[in-house]
């Protein structure tokens, strides 16, 4: 296996100097990354995990990219998670370290962790990493100088070995740890540079959290792979976007929820000049992509119209890493997330475990290949449970497949495929068609038990003027007109806003709570 990271081994000359990651005012070139990671990889070396403290940082750069250098496992932690599920990410884990920036202030909960301290912006200074205590927690801002570091070599890159373990969002139970060995890591980033062309010159632009694997592995070992750059907005903003893409950004990463921000902020009329500055970066950027959920048909309209540019997207998961994905330069195709990228093989399987096969087929997605995680740590029953006995994950997600082989994401098959009167029905399409009524700025579609269908398909509205929403037989016979009368909603319950998480997904399991 080739190295996971080439560019940071020893970079000199003008490689050395290229920008490798920017967040806000701070950015670091390939030497002072490669510098502080292999310092950093020193003082770390003897552990077999350690937690990063994963906000929208420099430290957290230099920090998963060192774990990697020593061969040591990272246990990304969201700083928003709550006292209760962070305590049992940490006793299944057993991190021998939190790495962390100078300045954050760690809940209790990490408290009996040595602290290893990361300060990029001692490295304007010619500081190394850093060095000191403070108060009382132990605290190893450890020896070893940066210079010293860099050209110590690797550990030997074993692709079985633990890269990253990346705890689920832990919907049916505690939250999960799956292990994603460094061939999945170095499989997924390959295959995407093949779909999209991605190069040493591609400038990435993204706001995502880099505790998941969109924001850190795509978003940020994903250009570091390539030897390119990555330009993190700390907070995501309309304004922001414009900014770095009209200034040298190639690429945007981002979720539903920011896409459709930037889709309202393209028909701002009381903004010309922000929505002209908007609608030109976008339009000049060479790929903008979506993933995580599916990208509603009519923001991809609205973006299309006021830009000329076409959103992609892509389809992955924690477990999996990425699955298929919209290639560049293909033809448009919204609310479809492509075929399967190189290596992944992909099959739709009923609930009976019966293979399907046929366009317009409908059943459970699973995947095989190279980008598949290795198991979740200490649970042989749930790896064993995630997969079929011929070696196939189980996605959990619900999907159709058409002649050409690109893939449509009904959604979870928990909560998004509704059985209602003998139809499967998916509440994707029902949502795509909600969101085009004029009266409709957000909506989620769940089913709920229903004596005579078996399911009836609820639909949960925000509406566009919450003074004066559209009626639930208007959007009953709105669907009815688009898709067919057995899709329309039979329950519409108004709300003003939709729950969703840290990457903009909405949270149906709260809905139907």
């Amino acid at each position: 296996m080739t190295l996971l990271l080439p560019a940071l081994q020893s970079p000199a000359g003008p490689a050395a100097s290229r920008e490798a990651v920017r967040f806000g005012d701070l950015a670091l070139t390939y030497g002072q990354l490669a510098d502080a990671s292999a310092a950093l990889a020193i003082r770390i070396a003897d552990a077999e995990r350690v937690a990063v403290w994963a906000t929208p940082t420099p430290e957290t750069a230099i920090a998963v990219v060192a774990a990697l250098r020593a061969g040591v496992a990272a246990v990304p932690l969201n700083p928003r998670t709550g006292e209760r599920e962070l305590a049992h990410i940490l006793a299944d884990s057993e991190p021998a370290a939190v790495l962390s920036g100078p300045d954050e202030e760690l809940p209790t909960a990490l408290g009996a962790l040595r602290r290893v301290t990361v300060d990029a912006r001692a490295l304007r200074h010619g500081d190394g990493p850093g060095g000191g205590q403070e108060g009382g927690r132990q605290d190893d801002r450890g020896a070893g100088t940066a210079s010293a570091a860099r050209d110590t070599g690797a550990a030997p890159e074993d692709p079985e070995a633990a890269a990253l373990i990346v705890y689920t969002s832990g919907t049916t139970g505690p939250p999960k740890g799956a292990v994603l060995p460094r061939r999945a890591l170095a499989a997924s980033l390959d295959a995407l540079e093949d779909a999209w062309g991605w190069t040493g010159d591609d400038v990435l632009v993204h706001a995502l959290p880099l505790f998941h694997v969109h924001g850190l592995i795509l978003g940020v070992l994903g250009p570091l792979r390539r030897g390119g750059s990555v330009r993190h907005l700390g907070r995501f903003s309309p304004e922001g976007v414009a900014r770095e893409l009209g200034s040298g950004g190639t690429m945007l990463f981002g979720v539903p929820t920011m896409y459709h921000r930037l889709a309202q902020a393209l028909e701002a009329p009381a903004d010309r000049a922000g929505r002209d500055a908007l609608a030109g970066a976008l339009a000049g950027a060479r790929l903008l992509v979506s993933g995580s959920a599916a990208l509603p048909v009519h923001d991809h309209e609205r973006i299309a119209a006021a830009t000329g540019q076409r959103v992609v997207e892509r389809y992955g998961m924690t477990e999996t890493l990425m699955n298929t994905g919209v290639r560049v330069g293909g033809a448009p195709r919204p609310g479809t997330v492509g075929p399967p990228l190189a290596g992944v093989e992909l099959r739709l399987v009923e609930e009976d475990g019966s293979v399907l096969d046929g366009e317009g087929a409908i059943g459970e997605i699973q995947v095989r290949g190279p980008n598949l995680f290795t198991g979740y740590l200490n649970r042989p029953d749930a790896t064993a449970a995630a997969h079929t006995e011929d070696g196939w994950f189980r996605t959990g997600d619900v999907g159709t497949v058409d002649a050409d082989g690109w893939v449509t994401i009904v959604g979870r098959k928990a909560t998004d495929l509704i059985k209602s009167g003998g139809y499967k029905i998916g509440a994707g399409e029902i949502e795509n068609a909600l969101l085009a009524h004029p009266g409709v700025r957000e909506v989620a579609v769940t089913g709920e038990e229903d004596p005579d269908l078996g399911e009836r398909v609820v639909a949960w509205v925000v509406a566009a003027d919450p003074e004066s929403p559209p009626g639930a037989a208007e959007l009953a016979d709105h669907v009815a007109a688009q898709l067919a009368p057995h899709k329309r909603p039979r329950t519409v319950r108004y709300l003003d806003s939709l729950p969703r998480n840290d990457l903009g997904k909405i949270l149906k399991r709260s809905l139907r709570a």
